[in-house]
């Protein structure tokens, strides 16, 4: 089970991670917001369709036709963990290779955008404090990473609950004889 959980974590990963690190880069982190969010969560969902695919598999091949919620569960959370890992990492790798500062382009967007919406000068002055505050965190690897990982292992274990839930059911997408 290990081997299953770090190959289909290692592809969900990589399926995530490449395209975070080229859009970064050739972006230079400056994708519009709305868009960058939509083209990531989608990449998210599309790569942790591997907890799918690996649970599946291990109840078709493996357990000849059966698995039960919690190990179909703890497989898909540990390949939704390497996933993350990996995806941190390229976030990692492409911060270093851009030289993009993301806390202080991002603040600038999030003020703009207030901005923009008409906020008052009290809510601006303090909005960009708290962006200049963020900026100081967001600078410490010990926030940076786990904020990171945060983004993509809440999708995991979501896919995880719904791929336990219905693969349990030995009748859904039976194994071909």
């Amino acid at each position: 089970m290990l081997r299953t959980i770090f190959v289909f974590g290692g592809i969900a990963g990589l399926i995530v991670g490449v395209p975070l690190f080229l859009m970064t880069v050739g972006l230079k982190g400056h994708p519009p917001m709305p868009w960058g969010m939509a083209i990531g969560y989608t990449t998210m969902l599309i790569a942790l369709s591997a907890v799918f695919v690996a649970i599946k598999r291990r109840r078709d091949v493996e357990g000849g036709g059966v698995i039960r919620f919690w190990p179909a569960f703890g497989m898909g959370l540990a390949i939704s963990l390497v996933a993350g890992v990996i995806y941190v990492l390229s976030w990692e790798a492409a911060l270093a290779v851009s030289g993009i500062d993301f806390a202080a382009d991002y603040g600038r967007e999030v003020i703009a955008q207030k901005r923009a919406a008409g906020a008052s000068a009290a809510e601006l002055a303090r909005l960009t404090k708290d962006m200049a505050a963020f900026a100081t965190q967001y600078a410490d690897p010990l926030y940076r990473l786990p904020m990171t990982f945060a983004e993509i292992f809440p999708v995991g274990v979501l896919v995880s609950l719904i791929s336990a839930a219905l693969l349990r059911n030995p009748r859904f997408l039976p194994a071909r004889g």
